[in-house]
């Protein structure tokens, strides 16, 4: 699952321009995810300009 923290976030629109599944939409001043169409290839990770996204895996076991 893809967070963000929406503090840290510029909405620079840096992450919804590299994302191969269009998971990610700028509207406005807020980013919305849509978890069911990212893949997880963190292309928007890796892009963001001030570390706002982070990639968890919610099936991870303890």
């Amino acid at each position: 699952m893809l967070k963000i923290d929406r503090f840290r976030c510029a909405y620079c629109g840096a992450c919804v321009t590299v994302c191969p599944t269009d998971a990610i939409e700028l509207k406005g001043v807020w980013i919305e995810i849509a978890d069911e169409k990212c893949n997880g290839c963190k292309a928007c990770v890796n892009i963001c300009p001030v570390g706002a996204l982070e990639l968890s895996d919610q099936n991870q076991s303890s």
